[in-house]
């Protein structure tokens, strides 16, 4: 039902979305232990901003499912609103000068980072809600997000890369500076899909929602619940990309070594992304979801044991989980329209904004998580305050950190991530809604086929 023009808008928006959230995600943490801030300090506000965004989410939940523009498009419009705001406000997070004290650094962070999650709240539910605007088919939707998520994929690379080389040794550039490059360059790959993509795919008209009557939705809607209390332990944990450039540094002597990681990993992530379509014709999502994160699981203790003496080993390994973390980070948001179709054939109800707002909410919650917990981490073992600008700056003072801390760094880099996958294999162990039924039920949502036709194919799937 969609053309190519409006496909590719669709799959740079997600470019340029990811590149920005990229460099909040991986180089925040290394910005504010540079910053001097006491590393408890900083976890202790990224956890506070949550509770401004757990608000903001669900706010946004019930206003997107309510309000009605006049040009009758119900994503677009929120797509325009945000593009221009979250580049911004992604620059505001970096640009605190270094000469304030630890107290007006922190406000300075706390205000801009409320700004950032609220400006990223606003885009991120349209853009995963318009993929039932653009098809009714669920064959499409699951191409169209399995493919977004390689341009994802290119989207954050370019980013981790830009910022990896101006913030390293060898070239010096302020996080700053950083941020304003990857911020334009995710404004231009953004722009396209509010002129390109189309909503074509008229829903019901939805019920006008109270929170009361949407955290009611909510707990009706099992299978939404429980792929996101799983995800909340797996991306939660997953404090591995916030510590990558210190674990690159003082592990392999090199800010910029998990480049070289990045660019071995590159061709086998990119042939994994490629082969989810047509592993998916074949095999349900969460059963390839849940056989590679256990293997990931297996990998990092692998990982772990090995050790960082060799940077061969570590490198193969590295290679290795990113084949099943590739499979993984496709398929990982293709579950929230399903229980969107899920909740529509249960409940009646038309409410893609409140689910996809929880999405938007628990993707932004697990950052901070996985951030704040790094931080706190480390901090139990006693690792020291840092106040330079980039990694150049940290090479010429020589600052070094104890022995117990470095090997905190490798335990909390490789293990934390494997404990969080174990939690969510358990969680994940009661979600049983299958491809065909979502596409059953689909059917019956979009009037193709009646309610009793629908429990009739269901009860022999």
């Amino acid at each position: 039902m969609t053309n190519s023009k409006e496909r590719m808008s669709y799959y740079t928006y997600f470019m340029g979305q990811n590149a920005i959230y990229t460099i909040v995600t991986t180089f925040l943490t290394t910005y504010l232990l540079f910053q001097g801030i006491d590393p408890a300090k900083s976890a202790a506000v990224m956890l506070a901003v949550k509770i401004w965004d757990a608000v903001n989410d669900a706010i946004f939940g019930v206003i997107f499912d309510s309000v009605h523009f006049k040009s009758k498009k119900k994503y677009l419009p929120w797509l325009k609103i945000s593009t221009g705001c979250i580049p911004i406000a992604t620059v505001l997070m970096f640009i605190a000068p270094i000469g304030m004290s630890e107290t007006y650094k922190l406000v300075w962070f706390a205000v801009a980072y409320i700004l950032w999650d609220t400006a990223y709240t606003l885009c991120d539910v349209p853009i995963f809600g318009i993929v039932t605007a653009m098809t009714e088919r669920i064959d499409e939707r699951t191409s169209l997000l399995s493919y977004k998520s390689i341009w994802s994929g290119i989207g954050s690379g370019i980013a981790f890369i830009i910022a990896t080389v101006l913030v390293s040794e060898k070239v010096g550039l302020s996080f700053g500076l950083a941020s304003v490059i990857i911020a334009v360059f995710s404004l231009l790959s953004m722009i396209p899909v509010s002129f390109n993509v189309k909503e074509r795919v008229v829903a019901a008209e939805e019920e006008q929602f109270t929170l009361k009557r949407m955290f009611r939705y909510l707990i009706k809607n099992k299978y939404l619940l429980i792929y996101y209390i799983g995800y909340l332990f797996y991306s939660g944990f997953g404090v591995s990309g916030s510590l990558v450039m210190f674990v690159s540094y003082y592990m392999f002597h090199n800010s910029t070594f998990s480049l070289f990681i990045t660019a071995l990993s590159v061709l086998p992530m990119l042939v994994c992304a490629l082969l989810v379509p047509k592993l998916l014709r074949h095999f349900d999502k969460m059963k390839l979801y849940i056989i590679c994160a256990v293997l990931t699981a297996v990998l990092g203790v692998i990982t772990w044991a090995a050790g960082y003496n060799s940077i061969f080993v570590y490198s193969v390994l590295a290679v290795l989980r990113s084949i099943p973390a590739a499979f993984i980070g496709v398929t990982m948001f293709m579950f929230t329209p399903d229980c969107a179709e899920y909740g529509k054939f249960k409940s009646g109800i038309e409410a893609k904004g409140i689910t996809f707002a929880l999405q938007t909410f628990m993707a932004k919650l697990t950052g901070a998580i996985s951030g704040s917990m790094g931080l706190f981490l480390l901090k139990l073992y006693d690792w020291t305050s840092i106040k330079v600008s980039s990694f150049q700056e940290l090479q010429e003072l020589a600052i070094q950190q104890s022995d117990k801390a470095m090997s905190g760094l490798w335990f909390i880099y490789n293990i934390v991530p494997v404990i969080g996958i174990v939690i969510a294999l358990g969680v994940w162990f009661f979600y049983r809604l299958k491809d065909k039924e979502v596409q059953i039920m689909a059917d019956c949502n979009s009037g193709k086929i009646s309610k009793e036709e629908a429990l009739s194919l269901l009860s022999h799937t």
